[in-house]
């Protein structure tokens, strides 16, 4: 069983644990505040926009920062400019919870994307619950009517949807389910292994309509270059950010970079 089936088994039963609290859970996201815009923020004229991620360890990596304040990171990045936080909030291999999300809230006026592993519409109610203004979905381990489905759940509640994808394939599901932000991810979740060089070659088939979001592997203001050579819009970035000495800095340096016009696919 690889990491990522380990991961959906754990999902599966969380969710089970949330069954019998999905009319309260429902009731108070569509109590909320209105969501902040996610796609909006990530668009920014002629240059790459940072999503700058809280993430306190992870289960290729092990732990990158334990005991990191939430509040004052997400204070620190948007100081530096980012356009959006990403929190995750998984807590057996990230170490995160829905109160760091909450925190991250409580401290930031910036967009927050729940960083998890979204399998059912009861934690799309829970993030919206508790302030997430965006959730991740993963094409991988979601099929074609509940990627629908949770996008269609999440639209309701007026939050931005991050649809991942990894091959050409799951990028022609993303854009068929009318996915507005796609995210490549160059790290295979199977093996765990990262390559900027999927992104590249996934890029030029992303629709210019469509907001394009690299994820994983991205250090230095050269890769954010890279892949704003490629039109990308926006980067997800964590793990380089959190073990810099000083976040702030870290974070400021993957702010403004140039972006070109993105290819029309």
């Amino acid at each position: 069983m690889s990491i990522l089936d380990r991961i959906i088994e754990t999902k599966r039963a969380e969710v089970e644990r949330l069954r019998e609290r999905g009319s309260a859970l429902r009731a108070a996201a569509e109590a909320a505040e209105a969501p902040r815009p996610f796609a909006a923020a990530l668009r920014r004229e002629g240059e790459v926009a940072l999503i700058a991620e809280i993430k306190r360890r992870s289960p290729s990596a092990g732990w990158i920062r334990p005991e990191l304040s939430v509040e004052e990171v997400a204070r620190l990045y948007e100081g530096a400019g980012a356009a959006a936080v990403s929190v995750l909030t998984d807590g057996e291999y990230f170490g995160g919870s829905l109160d760091d999300l909450r925190a991250a809230r409580s401290a930031v006026d910036l967009p927050l994307l729940r960083k998890d592993f979204v399998i059912d519409a009861l934690q799309v109610w829970e993030a919206r619950a508790a302030g997430a203004d965006a959730v991740l979905l993963i094409a991988r381990v979601l099929d074609d009517p509940l990627l629908r489905d949770l996008l269609d759940v999440a639209s309701g509640l007026g939050m931005g949807v991050l649809v991942e994808v990894h091959t050409a394939v799951e990028l022609e599901r993303a854009i068929a389910a009318g996915a507005e932000v796609i995210g490549v991810n160059a790290r295979d979740l199977a093996t765990f292994v990262t390559d900027l060089g999927t992104v590249l070659e996934l890029a030029p088939s992303v629709p210019g309509d469509r907001v394009l979001v690299a994820e994983s592997g991205i250090r230095t203001p050269a890769d954010v270059d890279l892949l704003g050579e490629a039109g990308v819009a926006a980067v997800l970035v964590g793990e380089s950010l959190m073990r810099a000495p000083d976040v702030g800095a870290a974070a400021a340096s993957l702010v403004g970079r140039p972006r070109a016009t993105a290819p029309v696919g």
